[in-house]
């Protein structure tokens, strides 16, 4: 349990395959705090609108989106055996589908739909109002939680993202190329960046991480460092 007086909003945001999801839970993990993958509500409303005829031939009918998106209920179960939260859309197992290179090159397109993030925000917002939660995704520190203790931007080399998620999507028995996944780790990143709606950019007193070169353990030992000076 973290030795802070009282319970603190961690805000992680950044680029694509960064390892921001890794990184948060393992700092929910130390801190005894509750981890929200909030890139995980957006790849299930992508998953939502696949299955359901709003996205066709790579092509994000919007109006078909935003109509679907009464339908769907987004809930995170504890998973011991994985010791991290899986998401569930209306009740069902999503975890492992909403991690296919299909959802990943259409989410940054129903991530931008206004409708979306209006309402994905505002139950991002009611998950962290009690504090004491890790939360990532691309505008936790910039929209979600402006006011959140400590903002952390992630980056790292568009090439060594790429290599990490294709050692990720191969593992589980995707077949895909390096070359499919970098190219689609760039145009996430000018999606992300460019969108109208809570653009993905570095919040004003956002401490920086480029994990690059550096290891689960190398990363953890630097959070300790700026928690205990935001503590000071």
């Amino acid at each position: 349990m973290s030795d802070t007086k009282h319970k603190i909003i961690i805000a992680v945001d950044g680029f694509s395959s960064c390892g921001k999801s890794t990184f948060a839970k393992a700092i929910a993990r130390r801190l005894g705090y509750i981890f929200i993958d909030t890139g995980a509500m957006y790849r299930a409303v992508t998953l939502y609108a696949l299955e359901h005829g709003a996205i066709r031939s790579g092509i994000v009918d919007e109006d078909a989106v935003v109509r679907l998106l009464d339908q769907i209920t987004i809930t995170f179960r504890f998973n011991p055996e994985r010791g991290a939260s899986d998401i569930y859309v209306n009740g069902d197992l999503a975890e492992g589908k909403i991690r296919t290179i299909e959802v990943s090159n259409c989410v940054s397109r129903v991530s931008a739909i206004p409708a979306v993030r209006r309402k994905l925000v505002a139950m991002q917002q009611e998950m962290g109002r009690r504090r004491g939660v890790v939360m990532d995704g691309r505008d936790i520190g910039t929209v979600v939680f402006p006011d959140a203790e400590l903002k952390i931007f992630m980056t790292a080399d568009p090439k060594v993202r790429a290599c990490r998620r294709y050692d990720e999507l191969r593992a589980k028995g995707d077949n895909v190329s390096l070359e499919e996944i970098e190219r689609n780790v760039r145009e996430r990143d000018k999606a992300d960046m460019s969108r109208a709606i809570s653009p993905l950019r570095q919040a004003d007193d956002a401490v920086v991480l480029d994990n690059s070169c550096m290891t689960v353990e190398q990363q953890m030992a630097w959070f300790m460092t700026e928690l205990e000076r935001i503590n000071k």
